[in-house]
């Protein structure tokens, strides 16, 4: 760990894994005061992820302190392709990014970091992904001095978060008539919700990503759920969210049988599911999955005190019955004013890449549920 000190800060740059493992009561610490973070900039999501996916010798992880306490970090890593960037932890399983800073020293972090973030980037191009655009990274952003440029990224769509029986009962007409049939059905069918305490959650992954291998049967799963990897990222990092409030694992039970399984994970203003799996049986029942996760998942963001039931990333059709908002992640990539041409490089090949995949989902409109699943991750109702 490396640092330098400003006007009473000391802004310290990690690259050694076992000095991350140690920051784990502080950083849990700083993510509570920070009212923006989400459950993938908590310690234990993002350290069981390095586990399983980090590689050795790419850890750049910014810390900012005053007087010993730690009031901003950013959670970044090193990779080579196709150019040397900075980018955030947690890869393609998390939705996303946002760097912490104490909400009563914002100011003083948020400047602490970008002089740290300019001497981390001194050859590199930062490049941050899912960025909400009420996250702590836009402050960065607009205080950044040097190259920058703003892109679109992931769509998610959002809900109040509110019992889903109140939501519902405030809609009229058809769309209203529907929602509330859903509901009876589900209710009818004498389905128990029941969370899963810590010691339970080991084998509760095991049942959930079994009943998502069965759902997705013959239908092109997301290949990385099915790899020991993942599993085992979920078990590590879940057991420790659960511990702490920042993760919920529910298992549905019909006639005492698991038929469905969901975690979901929440911090700050947001709670949002995350994956589930269900027994392909509930669909030949007729019972609506969506409806009844949904339910459930509303209900825990309504008892926690969120503002924002999100359902992840992606625009899926389904996901407007419910008459969402959606809200559009942002890609921020940052270069010193010596690197410009090199953003404007990497600028241009996120576009022809994206020009690419829409080129393909317009030729082949299966492929668009196919790339989001790929790209992104199961959420409610998918």
């Amino acid at each position: 760990m490396t640092g330098r000190r400003a006007g009473g800060l000391v802004v310290t740059l990690c690259r050694d894994f076992g000095e991350f493992g140690a920051l784990a009561g502080e950083w849990d610490a700083l993510h509570r005061r920070c009212a923006t973070a989400t459950p993938f900039q908590s310690h234990a999501w993002l350290h069981s992820w390095w586990i399983s996916y980090g590689q050795e010798g790419r850890l750049r992880v910014l810390l900012v302190r005053r007087a010993g306490r730690l009031i901003g970090a950013a959670p970044l890593m090193l990779v080579h392709r196709p150019m040397p960037l900075l980018v955030p932890m947690g890869g393609a399983i998390s939705d996303f990014f946002d760097i912490l800073l104490d909400e009563e020293e914002a100011g003083y972090a948020v400047g602490a970091l970008g002089r740290g973030l300019d001497r981390a980037a001194r050859h590199t191009v930062v490049d941050l992904r899912e960025v909400r655009p009420d996250a702590s990274a836009q402050l960065l952003f607009g205080r950044w001095a040097g190259a920058r440029s703003r892109l679109t990224d992931s769509t998610c769509m959002e809900l109040p978060a509110e019992p889903l029986g109140d939501f519902v009962a405030g809609l009229t007409g058809s769309r209203g008539q529907r929602l509330r049939s859903k509901l009876r059905k589900v209710e009818a069918l004498g389905v128990e919700a029941h969370r899963v305490p810590r010691d339970g959650v080991p084998a509760a992954i095991g049942t959930l990503l079994r009943l998502h291998e069965r759902q997705w049967e013959g239908r092109g799963v997301n290949p990385e759920h099915l790899r020991s990897r993942f599993s085992d990222h979920l078990v590590r990092s879940v057991g420790r969210m659960v511990g702490d409030g920042t993760a919920a694992m529910t298992e549905f039970r019909l006639n005492g049988a698991v038929v469905a399984s969901n975690l979901s994970l929440q911090s700050g203003r947001l709670t949002g599911g995350y994956l589930y799996g269900a027994d392909p049986a509930l669909r030949e029942r007729k019972v609506d999955v969506s409806t009844m996760l949904l339910r459930e998942v509303a209900q825990q963001a309504s008892d926690g005190g969120r503002t924002v039931l999100s359902l992840l990333r992606g625009a899926e059709s389904y996901k407007n019955h419910w008459g969402p908002v959606p809200v559009v992640n942002q890609r921020l990539l940052l270069a010193r004013p010596g690197l410009e041409p090199l953003l404007r490089l990497r600028e241009s090949q996120v576009a022809v890449r994206e020009r690419a995949v829409e080129t393909v989902k317009a030729r082949f409109p299966a492929a668009r549920d196919w790339h989001e699943r790929l790209s992104g991750l199961p959420v409610i109702g998918r």
